[in-house]
């Protein structure tokens, strides 16, 4: 007997990827310029602020999604990984390739891709991770299977604990300091905390930190939250979460953008000063977790499943990883076109800035659905390129 397909998780998925093309679509404006950094305007600043950090939760929502559905696995975990590899990997060497011949040089790319992705489609970092999350759900779940709601809960509350760490390295450091990473990418120094040392990356809570926090959250949604939540009761605890985690993230974004540029616009900067601004939008960042908390709460109330959902909503999600790979190139171009056509950094209110990330982010959304739609469609041939 097939499955009864879960709703709500079909109005997330397209939800986050919408979201992170809202994402992508920011980055114009405080990515650039010479050094790599470039904020034109105090406008530019906000908007950037209000707009990254309100869909900073796709890719956690995108994990969450994987993890309620495939989490504990039920069948052998050769099987399971051989399943996950043939739905995943085709597709992703596919336009791992073509983003090789898209960007760059061609021979650089191909000899980086024997080691890691393309640095110029760094979105497809997504997929590493999530083949990491794969390996490790055949590990974990057989103790799945067996905790309890209240142990459940003390994991998820030590993991969100482990999201405070970017904060306390930032106060023991007495403030950010940079160091050049793979490739000469620059990356946030990590000041040494509880066993961490040059010789020992791996200290205390390493391997509860980072992203496999919402593999956990996932458990729980799927085995313990409640669903006979009134719609008061839902708002009363998702608004502060996400709304809280919000601030949060907006705000430490507007902190350092401003004591860098000392509120004087526009400001150019190396890209290692954007990489600071960064810090609290990481999905490893206590407001996106509380931000992805909510957000949660707030999608599992939905269970509209009529003829909007049947014909636009269900084809969209099954498309969404397809979306994701090919979404970049679709981009790239978009908000050249509307950046040329609609910004202008003295407009009222930086009013332009928000209508180039917008009208970017809706016209790559509509135009990746379509063709991932379609390319799905093929006979045989589909499932390769979209998955």
């Amino acid at each position: 007997m097939k499955a009864e397909r879960e709703v709500w998780v079909d109005w997330l998925r397209i939800a986050a990827c919408a979201m992170v093309m809202l994402v992508h679509s920011t980055e114009p404006f405080y990515l650039g310029g010479e050094g790599g950094s470039q904020v034109l305007s105090r406008a530019d600043a906000w908007w950037c602020a209000i707009i990254d950090s309100l869909v900073r939760c796709c890719v956690p929502l995108f994990i969450v999604a994987s993890s309620y559905l495939q989490f504990p696995i039920h069948y052998a975990a050769g099987e399971f990984i051989r399943r996950r590899a043939l739905r995943i990997l085709p597709p992703f060497v596919l336009w791992s390739v073509f983003y090789a011949f898209w960007w760059g040089d061609p021979v650089e790319n191909f000899r980086d891709l024997l080691l890691n992705f393309n640095y110029a489609a760094g979105h497809l970092w997504f997929v590493y991770m999530l083949l990491g999350l794969y390996l490790l759900m055949p590990l974990l779940s057989p103790w799945a299977e067996k905790v309890g709601k209240k142990e459940l809960r003390g994991w998820i509350g030590l993991w969100l604990v482990t999201t405070l760490l970017p904060l306390v390295r930032d106060l023991a450091a007495g403030g950010v300091t940079m160091i050049e990473g793979p490739s000469g990418i620059p990356q946030v120094a990590r000041y040494p905390l509880w066993g961490e040392a040059s010789w020992n990356a791996y200290g205390t809570f390493y391997y509860i930190s980072g992203v496999a926090g919402y593999l956990l959250l996932g458990l729980y949604f799927r085995k313990f939250a409640p669903e006979g939540w009134s719609r008061r009761k839902t708002l009363c605890v998702a608004l502060p979460c996400f709304f809280g985690g919000f601030a949060i993230t907006a705000g430490d974004f507007l902190r350092r953008v401003f004591a860098d540029s000392v509120g004087v616009f526009p400001y150019g900067a190396t890209l290692d000063r954007a990489v600071g601004w960064e810090t609290m939008w990481c999905y490893d960042s206590i407001g996106v977790a509380l931000m992805t908390i909510g957000a949660l709460l707030l999608f599992r109330r939905i269970h509209a499943s009529g003829a909007f959902y049947r014909h636009i909503v269900l084809p969209i999600s099954k498309a969404s990883y397809g979306m994701y790979l090919m979404h970049l190139a679709h981009l790239a171009w978009f908000a050249a076109t509307f950046r040329s056509l609609l910004y202008d950094p003295a407009a009222p209110f930086g009013w332009t800035t928000a209508a180039v990330i917008f009208s970017t982010a809706l016209a790559t959304f509509l135009s990746t659905a379509l063709l991932s739609i379609l390319l799905q469609r093929i006979p045989k041939l589909g499932r390769w390129i979209i998955g």
